[in-house]
């Protein structure tokens, strides 16, 4: 049997270029110190060889990079995320630039991150959920690329971001059951530390308090923003002697899996319980019953975060970065079946 060819290495680059190893990765990733006809050659084996895509190809032609690298975690909500990243790849293409993602899931993997950011390959970095590549005390941002948040904030001195405000977003859930009648609230939050979390979490007991109810009408449970963590919420709920019957969830996953969950015990949404999630994402509108949840602006935040690392890469200032160096969004509330007023 006749066996595949194996894709070009970097050696064979070398040697198709009569150049280094060395040579041809510091053409890579530092054109700007080669000599011309050293980067003609190396840019010629390149091609010949299909060695790198063409949009890198193109860079090494200008001298300049054209990718940004989007930091997502593995277990990041794929559901929310998808619609996030969609806004940063349309804005990025249109202003000519290159999305490639990098996902965090251990030390290996971050280290890899964190020496690309460092290779000079980069044009910019964006960063979601508020997480960052750290090992041993080097940080992605230590190679100094120009960089935005997006989503969370990692709360870094200097580091733009593109937020929601969560804080107004969890209040207006606690409203939405209050002003239907329920008094006491069963909470599945996101991880502990989170950013999202503690600041929604604010918002929550800022709800409470205003509707003149007491620390008691809350009720949490910890949570992970997955489904799993809404399979362990309903669980809770229903060993409870006197249940709650308002229920807010720390994201569409888990909401879903809640009502299932709960459902599948023999309770009725919202008969038994109310309940609302967070997010917005396309399968609240097709779970049974139709979602309770906080729309988020997913598109337009990744669009306008893409935006402010281009608006940074032209040597502009943006106007979200004079008011602190964030840019906050609204989400709303988008009423569903899975909402209504306690019976009795």
């Amino acid at each position: 049997m006749e066996q595949a060819s194996r894709p070009p290495r970097i050696g064979d680059v070398a040697l198709q270029a009569g150049v280094s190893v060395a040579t041809v990765s510091r053409a890579l990733s530092a054109p700007e110190k080669l000599r011309d006809e050293t980067r003609r050659k190396v840019l010629a084996a390149v091609e010949a060889l299909g060695y790198t895509p063409n949009s890198v190809a193109r860079q090494l032609r200008g001298g300049s990079s054209q990718l940004v690298l989007v930091v997502v975690p593995r277990r990041s909500n794929p559901p929310f995320f998808s619609e996030v990243l969609h806004g940063i790849d349309v804005t990025l293409a249109d202003a000519g630039y290159v999305l490639i993602t990098g996902y965090m899931e251990g030390v290996d993997r971050d280290l890899r991150l964190i020496e690309l950011a460092a290779s000079g390959n980069l044009a910019g970095l964006l960063t979601t959920s508020g997480m960052l590549p750290e090992v041993s005390g080097r940080s992605i941002l230590d190679a100094g690329l120009p960089a935005v948040a997006i989503c969370a904030d990692p709360l870094v001195p200097g580091l733009p971001a593109v937020l929601l405000d969560d804080e107004a977003a969890a209040r207006a859930q606690v409203d939405h059951l209050i002003g239907l009648g329920h008094r006491r609230i069963f909470y599945v939050t996101g991880p502990t530390g989170n950013y999202n979390e503690t600041v929604r979490h604010r918002g929550i007991v800022a709800g409470i308090e205003a509707a003149g109810l007491g620390p008691e009408a809350l009720t949490q449970y910890a949570g992970n923003y997955q489904f799993t963590g809404g399979v362990a919420g309903a669980r809770a709920y229903l060993e409870m002697a006197d249940r709650p019957t308002g229920v807010i969830c720390g994201n569409d996953e888990c909401a879903v899996a809640f009502m299932k969950s709960v459902t599948a015990a023999g309770l009725a949404v919202p008969r038994d319980l109310s309940v609302v999630g967070f997010d917005g994402i396309e399968f609240a509108d097709y779970c049974e019953p139709t979602l309770t949840t906080i729309a988020q602006p997913r598109f337009a935040l990744g669009a306008a975060g893409a935006r402010l690392l281009i608006d940074i890469l032209a040597g502009k200032t943006p106007a979200a970065l004079q008011g602190g160096g964030k840019l906050v969004m609204q989400g709303h509330l988008r009423v569903g079946d899975s909402t209504g007023a306690p019976r009795g």
